[in-house]
């Protein structure tokens, strides 16, 4: 969970390579036909990719020069390296694709080529046209000499180049053992420099990129690889002799706001806003621990957090700075939500005026990216990454937990200083970099957090249902390994929760807002079915069925809307009632009353908060297979009409059974009607509909 999220302190970085596993993954791929140098780069890349210390999110790449044969049968020598897509933490063969090496060695005579030049050169070489695009730093690999070639922004190093006189520290660091480049952006430019670099010290065994990163290289997988880890290891052992104390604490007011009761305020004012249209929604992960507290209580983080990214790389994930709030005080949350509305404003000026002033300097060539911020730090608090999906919003924590360690190691030896926002422009708009972002897809519910209640058939079809198109899913269920298991298949959260229990459910949600921001639609779902003649039954079991079947609902529906006005960005509620609540069947008064009041608080929540844009609606569903209808009585039921089981779920006005997933989409097409409120969907193929003609 986000609260317990350790940042990883410097450390003395080891060798992970293992000779029994590097083999077993030549003999495994060799049975694929991958040849031994291909086995040997994806052993050596995973190493890499899995240190965050290292890399994250795609920030490093890896190649080696083998052999290829085309589809003709003719044998070139070739460069495979990481292609755009790959992580290296679990990359594949396919990760790495095979470009022709001497027509890209040639391109270093050119004096000057261009990135749409250099990408298409590498397309027009690749043994197989359906690989993915090489990595922009393919020419770099490509003129260098060595068989195997390693870059990582290893956060030590970055923390030794992100200095006034970084050159001189990597230079006192290194001694001579490896060249330094001088920063340039990404692409040939940079390829023909490092280059010379090395040329001018042939004995060099890797490079350092000034504010950027560092490569290594050997003879074979292991040697280059190991040659990173030690060159990291020097980084690291400079940065142990720093001060032991960076960030001098703020004055931190004793009671701060939790953070659940801030998220859904920062996400709503983060959302984009356009005039008719849906608000476009941000997913918003926390992170906190102690050295991220040390950092964000800093008495200058509006100074040191304010300086730019630590790699270029990072800049299309995290922009270039983050937002910095106020910390939030316990009981002052309208003061905080203003200050909060305020520095978004503020930010949002910043950037325009940042792209204004930037792109007129490169011949107003460029269109302007959404303005709002992906990292939010809050004192007292935390972190959070803000993303269009969960998995984005996670990358930018990830990265800002880095930044964290970058910033922290720099002060401590001197004084944290990136590029300057001239640089860092070309790179945020650099169409290489953007390419990297063009394969997400937008769904229609991308960017809003649903929640659903009970995990049974129907909860579990609308959860994936609601996740297919683009929601981030919660499910509770009473049993919270049936939650679990149901949210494990989407990518979701699952928690074990008794929705007739209002301190569960306040807590599921706060734990909710921590991991995904806040909530903008619930599937009100769970329920049971008790049965009895109305004038038998007793008080105890009635009550019990109010409490599940009705009080449930408004205390998941009272949650929702209370998170969802801080949000400011309306929301959906929806609600499973039944055909109980319409056309009340004998002996199940138990169940069918407090659906018909479940069916009145749906067009209650209607009323009272459609002004803000909170819609409310309902589905009444019958003859489901589910944990209402078992098999047992669906086996009853048949055998009193004297019909077939399938007869008897598929005895409607369309011949055919209805499912939960046929139920699911009616939740989904609601989710996503934005114009429709107080409204009860009938799914039971047309059973209501005979039994009232």
């Amino acid at each position: 969970m986000p609260g317990d999220t350790k940042l990883a302190t410097t450390r003395a970085m080891k060798s992970q390579w293992n000779d029994s596993a590097a083999r077993d993954m030549v003999e495994a791929y060799a049975a694929k036909g991958v040849s031994p140098d291909i086995a040997l780069r994806v052993y050596t890349t995973r190493l890499l990719g899995r240190d965050p210390l290292l890399v994250l999110h795609g920030g490093g790449n890896t190649s080696v020069k083998t052999r290829g044969t085309d589809d003709l049968g003719e044998e070139h020598a070739v460069i495979a390296v990481k292609g755009s897509g790959a992580d290296m933490a679990d990359i594949e063969p396919w990760g790495l694709p095979a470009v022709k090496l001497d027509p890209l060695r040639k391109l270093r005579a050119l004096e000057a080529l261009s990135d749409e030049a250099m990408v298409n050169v590498q397309r027009l070489n690749l043994l197989d046209s359906s690989a993915p695009n090489p990595s922009v730093e393919t020419l770099l690999h490509a003129f260098l000499p060595h068989k195997f070639v390693d870059h990582t922004h290893a956060a030590a190093v970055l923390s030794l180049v992100d200095q006034p006189d970084g050159e001189a520290l990597a230079r006192e660091v290194y001694d001579g053992r490896m060249g330094i480049v001088p920063y340039i952006a990404p692409g040939f430019g940079l390829a023909k420099a490092a280059a010379d670099v090395f040329e001018q010290n042939p004995q060099a065994e890797g490079l350092i990129l000034h504010k950027h990163g560092i490569f290594t290289f050997g003879k074979d997988a292991r040697e280059a690889y190991e040659l990173m880890i030690e060159m990291v290891s020097l980084a690291e052992s400079r940065l142990r002799q720093g001060r032991p104390v960076v960030f001098p604490a703020r004055r931190i007011a004793s009671a701060t706001a939790q953070a659940a009761e801030i998220a859904p305020i920062i996400r709503g004012a983060c959302a984009l806003r356009t005039e008719g249209a849906e608000p476009t929604r941000f997913i918003a992960e926390l992170r906190t621990a102690p050295e991220i507290l040390n950092y964000v209580n800093g008495a200058e983080l509006s100074s040191y957090s304010q300086r730019g990214v630590v790699t270029p790389d990072h800049i299309i994930r995290t922009k270039n700075r983050p937002l910095v709030l106020p910390q939030p005080q316990a009981g002052k949350l309208d003061d905080f939500a203003s200050a909060v509305r305020e520095a978004v404003r503020e930010f949002v000026a910043d950037y325009d005026a940042y792209f204004a002033r930037e792109n007129a300097a490169v011949g107003n060539t460029k269109t302007k990216l959404d303005a709002s911020p992906r990292v939010v730090l809050v004192p007292g608090v935390g972190l959070f990454g803000l993303g269009r999906t969960a998995k984005d919003a996670s990358i930018a924590a990830d990265l800002a937990e880095n930044t964290i360690r970058v910033v922290t190691d720099a002060e401590a030896i001197g004084r944290y200083e990136p590029l300057p926002d001239s640089d860092l422009f070309a790179l945020e708009y650099w169409s290489l970099e953007q390419a990297k972002l063009k394969g997400a897809v937008v769904k229609p519910l991308t960017g809003q957090v649903a929640l659903v209640t009970g995990a049974g058939a129907i909860g579990a079809a609308t959860a994936k249902a609601l996740a297919a198109d683009g929601a981030a899913v919660a499910i509770l269920d009473i049993d919270g390994e049936a939650a679990k298991k149901a949210a494990a298949a989407i990518k979701g959260l699952g928690f074990a929760c008794d929705v007739t229990k209002p301190e569960q459910v306040k807590s599921v949600f706060a734990s909710v807002c921590e991991q995904f921001g806040g909530v903008d639609i619930i599937v009100s779902n769970a329920g049971a079915a008790w049965q009895g003649r109305i004038g038998e039954v007793s008080d105890a079991l009635l009550r019990q069925s109010f409490e599940l079947n009705f009080f449930a609902h408004q205390t998941v529906a009272q949650e929702a809307v209370r998170i969802m006005l801080k949000q400011g960005t309306g929301g959906v509620l929806l609600f499973n009632l039944s055909k109980q609540a319409v056309n009340p069947g004998a002996n199940f008064g138990p169940y069918g009353l407090p659906k018909a009041a479940a069916m009145l608080l749906m067009r209650q929540y209607a009323l009272d908060y459609g002004e803000h844009g909170i819609r409310s609606n309902g589905v009444n569903a019958d003859r489901i297979r589910s944990g209402l209808l078992t098999d047992a009585m669906i086996a009853a039921r048949a055998k009193a009409r004297g019909v077939s089981e399938a007869d008897y779920m598929s005895g409607n006005l369309l011949h055919a059974e209805v499912t939960a997933a046929d139920v699911a989409q009616a939740f989904v097409a609601l989710a996503k009607a934005r114009k429709t409120t107080g409204h009860i969907e009938t799914v039971d193929g047309g059973n209501i509909a005979a039994a009232l003609r």
